[in-house]
């Protein structure tokens, strides 16, 4: 009786807050009503287009503030001039440098998202920005991607996962996420004008859930366009993506940005659901949601209708941010703010090999040659695109003297030249690849006097850039030249590499035994690095997606749909992007997704499902025994894998459906509980356009990596 009078009371409770909210949100709507019909449609109008580089006007008369915005994805830029890229030379505007994209996707952590956001939050609130142009998160289709760095994974639930908990951080300061870029963003070649051929159940299983769970579940309140065409539309005239799909089935309420100079046409982007055009230079009244839409307006070609209803979505946004009630004032820059850059950073790092089990590195290690132009570079600004003018960056060499400076002696050598620049053509970048053999022959001398050798490689910010995708997968500025130098004289060699997005180890897999993954790793970058290496931190990250042995294997390369002919290009691997390509021809990787190694180890006993066969609305409990065997406690990122049994469509071998990280002292078992919805082992039948779960057998697959599967169960759909 107690049970059904809890029950009820929660009931009652959740009902009461959820027809608050509905009352709320139509006490709003009709405020918004009241002053759209106060205004003009040249107000109007003005609303809908940038008047500078990061903003689009109010209507002051009304109280109607300006829509300020700001890059980005590793923390709120510096301020720039109103009207032009150069630096606004303020001396307020130095912010937190936070991981990178692919990083946050390493950690397989929600949490460390959420804790991104709220910083972005913060630190915009303190520079009086309204939206905030990040998250962003498209599918890693490409590993050549020159934006691979920003974006999370090549899986869909995992960057649905982070981005939900991403866009809930940002907003919970009560500023605007961007979500970007909507949709299939997977080049930086021809991206203003791609046409991206991709069939529907590929867009609806792959490209666009993660969009999809930060509308319906974190509430995004701005999506931004992308560049690129889906099926003959550029995205910002799109309206199968931003009118029927966005809009009307997923129920977004937001304002639908354009990507920077990416409009086309007046009337189509109006219609078909765009509601700001943003860009980069004037004159902004002839932009083609200035003059123009007011000229379409008046012949009758736009609704004043459709342009009421972009205003009352950026009305709403407004009102869940600039002005809305008891609005956070932020901060910039502070402790708390280096402590999350902190937490991402060392739960991101991959341990990728350690088979001499040289890391932790002992207490006896009393001198240390740290060599390599990666140990001393930032990584906050460079390329094109957004970057951070940072408070600080701890670099790795300044992270390692921290940490090891007391008791090692510690010397530098920087073995090669990073002699790359985005802004330079392709020509003027030749020979950026060579080795410097002086400055290798300097660091194989410090080398061979040293009890360790640390070798920062990678790359930087000027060689994975917006704008530009990598010509190869090989490391860049004849690092593996460097590698084999030092590796022979040193035995006790660590190769810590730092980039953002997959390069070809195969050489270093082969011929060295200590491999340590860090990313462009945000202002604590250093530190971070510098506890793995001394045990302060037990590496936890994962990769997020996977290397492939040879670019041929991947399947945009296996099937030459890159980077396409005649700015067309179809999407042939249709659902099998990543690890379900790989897995289901069989073909072995690099390193897969999810791998990553621990200073302990974990074993998995007793996978069960709470029944064993389910109704099409029913949830999939499951738990699984996860035991620390080792001697230090340790983090473990327990993956549940679905694989359909006789499936009588063409699917993937494996599908991520679930995912969780737990904390394990050592010895201890934990007993690991995730849910899975059966509605979420359905396929989309683009025949009959809707989705559809199949009855029959299902593999449920708990894992440490999508190849390193630990306990199968099975069960019945009926």
């Amino acid at each position: 009786m107690i049970k059904y009078i809890t029950a009820c009371a929660v009931a009652l409770l959740l009902f009461g807050n959820v027809s608050a909210q509905n009352k709320n949100e139509a006490a709003l709507q009709v405020k918004i009503s009241g002053i759209i019909k106060k205004m003009t449609l040249e107000e109007k109008i003005a609303m809908l287009h940038g008047n500078s580089l990061f903003s689009s006007a109010g209507v002051k008369r009304l109280g109607i503030p300006e829509l300020s915005s700001d890059d980005g994805p590793l923390g709120v830029r510096e301020e720039i001039k109103r009207f032009d890229w150069n630096s606004a030379n303020w001396t307020t505007d130095s912010a937190t440098f936070l991981p990178n994209g692919s990083a946050i996707a390493a950690t397989w952590n929600p949490a460390m998202a959420n804790e991104y956001g709220i910083v972005i939050g913060q630190e915009a609130n303190a520079r009086n920005k309204i939206v905030m142009l990040a998250p962003a998160f498209n599918i890693c289709r490409v590993p050549l991607n020159g934006r691979t760095y920003e974006y999370y994974s090549e899986d869909p639930y995992l960057n649905g996962q982070l981005a939900i908990q991403a866009v809930k951080g940002i907003q919970s300061q009560h500023v605007a996420a961007c979500v970007k870029h909507f949709a299939a963003n997977s080049q930086e070649v021809n991206r203003n004008d791609i046409n991206e051929e991709i069939d529907e159940r590929a867009l609806r299983e792959i490209y666009l859930p993660a969009f999809k769970a930060a509308v319906q579940e974190g509430n995004a309140y701005t999506i931004m366009s992308a560049y690129n065409k889906v099926n003959g539309y550029w995205c910002s005239e799109n309206d199968f993506l931003l009118n029927k799909v966005l809009k009307k089935e997923w129920g977004f309420k937001g304002a639908v940005i354009s990507d920077w100079g990416g409009v086309h046409h007046t009337v189509e982007a109006a219609n078909n659901g765009l509601d700001i055009e943003m860009g980069s230079s004037g004159p902004y009244d002839k932009w083609y949601f200035a003059d123009p839409l007011l000229a379409a307006v008046k012949a009758g070609q736009v609704s004043e209708e459709t342009i009421n209803d972009k205003v009352r979505r950026i009305l709403w946004v407004m009102y869940h941010t600039s002005l809305s009630d008891h609005h956070p004032e932020g901060s910039i820059a502070t402790a708390a703010h280096g402590k999350a850059a902190y937490d991402i950073a060392s739960e991101s790092i991959v341990l990728l090999k350690n088979d001499a089990h040289l890391l932790p590195l002992k207490a006896n290690v009393k001198s240390i040659a740290v060599i390599g132009d990666n140990a001393i570079r930032t990584f906050a600004l460079g390329g094109f695109g957004a970057g951070v003018k940072a408070k600080y960056e701890v670099t790795a060499l300044a992270g390692i003297r921290s940490r090891f400076g007391q008791s090692a002696d510690i010397k530098f050598a920087q073995g090669y030249k990073a002699n790359y620049l985005a802004n330079r053509t392709d020509e003027q970048n030749a020979g950026s690849d060579k080795p410097d053999q002086t400055l290798i022959d300097e660091a194989v001398s410090l080398a061979k006097t040293t009890d360790v050798a640390i070798l920062c490689i990678g790359s930087n910010r000027e060689y994975e850039s917006e704008g530009h995708d990598r010509k190869t997968l090989a490391l860049p500025f004849g690092e593996q030249a460097l590698v084999n130098a030092v590796s022979a004289v040193n035995p006790n060699t660590i190769i810590v590499v730092m980039a953002g997005a997959p390069y070809d180890l195969n050489e270093i897999e082969k011929s060295d035994h200590t491999i340590i993954w860090s990313w462009f790793n945000g202002s604590e970058a250093g530190n971070a690095l510098a506890d793995v290496l001394k045990g302060i931190i037990n590496p936890s990250g994962k990769m997020p997606f996977t290397f492939p042995v040879s670019l041929n294997d991947s399947p945009a390369f296996a099937l030459n749909s890159y980077p396409g002919e005649n700015l067309n290009t179809t999407y042939k691997e249709g659902i099998l992007v990543g690890y379900r390509w790989y897995d289901t021809k069989n073909i072995t990787p690099l390193y897969c997704f999810g791998y990553g190694l621990s200073y302990t180890n974990f074993a998995y006993t007793g996978l069960l499902t709470n029944k064993k066969q389910y109704k099409l609305n029913d949830k999939i409990a499951v738990t699984v025994n996860v035991k620390n065997t080792g001697a230090v406690a340790g983090k473990e990122i327990v993956q549940l894998y679905i694989k359909k049994v006789n499936s009588s469509v063409s699917r993937a071998d494996k599908e991520l459906k679930a995912f969780k990280k737990v904390t394990i002292a050592p010895t201890k078992t934990a007993l690991v509980s995730m849910n899975i919805n059966v509605s979420d082992l359905a396929y989309f039948d683009d025949k009959l356009k809707k989705w559809v779960v199949e009855p029959g057998e299902y593999k449920l697959m708990a894992a440490s990596s999508s190849k390193d599967i630990r306990q199968v169960a099975s069960f019945y759909v009926r």
